[in-house]
């Protein structure tokens, strides 16, 4: 199931896709993280299966195999997916969103309400361009955006000197290591020493890194823009899940964010972090999902 496949968007430019789970299940639309590619979707490959469902995971432009599309804006997305999916032949289906892929669920279902039945959005990227309190996100976040808000060039130069280590497999014995260096809670910790997990991760946003460095910044100034729109325009159902560990956006700007929507069904999980709710919980969610 899980072949690299590529749909022709015009121009020679190409989104670059792989599916996972049941090829004849419920579609779902899976949205991956940043920095972070299509890959990421391995998560869902296991419960997909057990549950009947169809993953398609396409990278975003510029990530991986996916053409780079220069000054793009969130609200291209929605134009990319629908190409998708109507190369594939699906009609309608649901969105499942990791973390920096939620601006792109919401976005996509915003625009596409009569094909988009529900979104599963899992330690979710909030709107970041209006936010003066900044105290919620992860130290990293906040030093990125303040450095995007007064000199994004630097920020563009720093990406580029970052590459070519961020894109470079570290020895499975450096491992314990790396986790211990990115300072994780106890629950992330513990969830990526799990192999398969920990692959699934990393190896995805070594995969982002590895194309360009163009295509990561691109993703990035995404979250730092206005959207175009207002989450109170996503009128489909939202299934709303959020660790009370997660370090990454804090469960504070969460349930402020979950507050916002019209048809939103909130989860706040105890002893859940930014990467070990997808990890532990992936068949909850799925499940969940596709009861909408």
């Amino acid at each position: 199931m899980n072949r690299e496949k590529f749909v022709e968007l015009g121009e020679g430019a190409v989104v670059a896709f792989e599916e996972y789970g049941d090829a004849n299940g419920i579609p779902v639309l899976f949205c991956h993280g940043w920095p972070s590619s299509r890959t990421m979707a391995r998560l869902t490959d296991e419960p997909a299966r057990a549950l009947g469902i169809r993953i398609i995971s396409p990278d975003r432009p510029g990530i991986s195999s996916s053409t780079l599309k220069p000054n793009r804006k969130l609200s291209d997305w929605p134009g990319t997916v629908g190409r998708l999916v109507d190369h594939l032949g699906i009609v309608e289906f649901r969105i499942l969103a990791i973390s920096g892929g939620a601006p792109y669920a919401y976005a996509t279902a915003a625009a596409m309400p009569e094909r988009v039945r529900a979104i599963a959005i899992v330690g979710g990227a909030p709107p970041l361009a209006g936010i003066t309190n900044t105290a919620g996100l992860l130290p990293l976040y906040r030093w990125m955006l303040a450095i995007y808000r007064v000199r994004p060039h630097l920020l563009h130069r720093l990406f580029h000197l970052a590459r070519p280590f961020l894109s470079v497999r570290p020895p499975v014995r450096f491992r314990p290591l790396l986790l211990k260096m990115l300072r994780l809670r106890p629950c992330d910790a513990e969830s990526l020493r799990d192999a398969e997990a920990f692959e699934a991760i990393f190896e995805s946003q070594r995969r982002a890194w590895r194309a360009s460095a163009e295509g990561v910044v691109a993703d990035a100034q995404i979250y730092a823009q206005p959207w175009g729109f207002a989450v109170e325009d996503v009128r489909v159902p939202v299934r709303f899940w959020h660790g009370k560990e997660d370090r990454a956006f804090s469960v504070q700007l969460a349930e402020e964010l979950a507050n916002r929507f019209s048809n939103c069904k909130p989860r706040f999980v105890e002893n859940a972090g930014h990467y070990s709710l997808p990890i532990r919980h992936m068949q909850e969610i799925l499940e969940d999902l596709i009861s909408c």
